[in-house]
């Protein structure tokens, strides 16, 4: 009998997972994590941890498994927190979901599972595997769930084959619909309970207050720039003969704002509070259409903001990553210096697939879409699929 250990989060979507993988005729042990926890950044009535593992035992208890919560706050504050502080001190928007898996969920969680003489991990993710052959060596896929509003196969973006071979989706195949069934018809204390939202492992919190715990307050100016402005203008592309690299770096590249550009319209208490495309939390009304925040400058504390969503201060075709922070989950596909590719792909959760084209040239990886995008923001993950198969990634530059 081979033995699989069920991360149990004290959610509907892990609770069935351990149920199938009983009914498959696995031996099951259930492990909760417990996370970095702060209670005075968490908004206090969704105090989550506690109830959590409480529900995760209860689940256990009612089927039958052995339960154990293990204490990964060390290791959650080192690899998750404090890359997040670093990431918003630069200027960038983390995605503590994707680093979650990467660094906790298939790598921390993974090795304690193999230390309990686990030969599989099997989690709550919608989103599916299979198994291929090429040149007599298994190459492992990672597919998106069949429920197309919880697919969640950019959130498992970074994982390697090594741990894609040691984990089972046992949900990946059904709706949320049929899980919450699932879990009403064994009599699961969590077959009701709704779906955990904010950030991984931590629960809802007030992301400003989070983040000063660490970065200070700064008042700054908050600066409008005008959709007519100059700056705006630049050729989008340049004429067909031009130079590929010249093309690409036109397509991705970052606006250079500067303040005499645009009128003040107020103030910030920092712009490391802030990422692109956001709306809520400028508190400055009077403007004609809603203010978008189109660019941050941490460094010299400036909001750039402009009306309304068609701003072309929110919208490029491109992006790039740098070598070191291309991860391709199918490595046999890897791209050389000087390969295209065409895919779909998408650079935040639930956004629906675009067409794009990969280009690997000597430094960086090139993804340049079909139709321009709002609010690329350097530290968010770009993810590249061929129909429903995610081949890789990379953090956005």
């Amino acid at each position: 009998m081979k033995r699989v250990v069920v991360g149990l989060s004290g959610g509907v979507d892990s609770s069935v997972a351990a149920y199938l993988c009983k009914e498959q005729g696995y031996e099951v042990i259930g492990l909760f994590m417990k996370n970095w926890h702060d209670d005075s950044v968490t908004i206090s009535d969704e105090c989550p941890w506690l109830e959590d593992s409480n529900d995760a035992m209860l689940v256990a208890e009612k089927l039958g498994i052995p339960f154990q919560t293990v204490d990964l706050s060390k290791q959650y504050k080192e690899r998750i927190v404090d890359y997040m502080f670093a990431e918003y001190e630069r200027g960038r928007t983390p995605n503590p979901d994707v680093l979650c898996n990467r660094e906790i969920k298939f790598d921390v969680f993974m090795d304690i599972a193999t230390s309990l003489g686990a030969d599989y991990v099997a989690t709550g993710h919608y989103c599916r595997k299979d198994k291929v052959e090429k040149n007599g060596e298994p190459i492992y896929r990672l597919l998106a769930g069949k429920d197309a509003n919880k697919d969640q196969s950019y959130f498992l973006c970074q994982v390697s084959q090594k741990q894609l071979a040691k984990t089972l989706f046992p949900v990946g195949e059904l709706q949320k619909s049929e899980v919450r069934e699932i879990a009403k018809s064994q009599n699961l204390i969590t077959a009701d309970k709704k779906d955990s939202q904010g950030l991984c492992f931590i629960g809802k919190v007030k992301l400003p207050d989070f983040l000063q715990q660490k970065l200070q307050p700064k008042q700054g100016q908050v600066i409008e720039i005008d959709s007519s402005h100059d700056v705006f203008k630049a050729e989008k592309s340049t004429k067909a003969n031009s130079e590929l690299i010249t093309q690409l770096k036109k397509d991705s590249k970052k606006l250079s704002l500067k303040p005499e550009f645009g009128k003040v319209l107020g103030t910030h208490d920092g712009a490391h509070f802030f990422t692109k495309g956001q709306r809520k939390g400028l508190a400055i009304g009077g403007t004609k259409e809603p203010l978008f925040v189109i660019d941050t400058d941490v460094k010299n504390n400036i909001l750039y903001t402009g009306q309304g969503k068609t701003h072309p201060g929110l919208h490029k075709k491109g992006l790039w990553v740098t070598n070191d922070e291309v991860h391709w989950i199918r490595q046999d596909l890897e791209l050389k210096e000087g390969d295209t590719m065409e895919v779909m792909a998408r650079i935040r959760y639930r956004q629906a697939l675009e067409k794009a084209k990969l280009y690997q040239m000597k430094d960086e990886l090139y993804v340049i879409f079909e139709d321009e995008q709002t609010a690329i923001s350097e530290g968010q993950f770009v993810a590249w699929y061929h129909e429903d198969e995610l081949l890789g990634s990379g953090v956005i530059a």
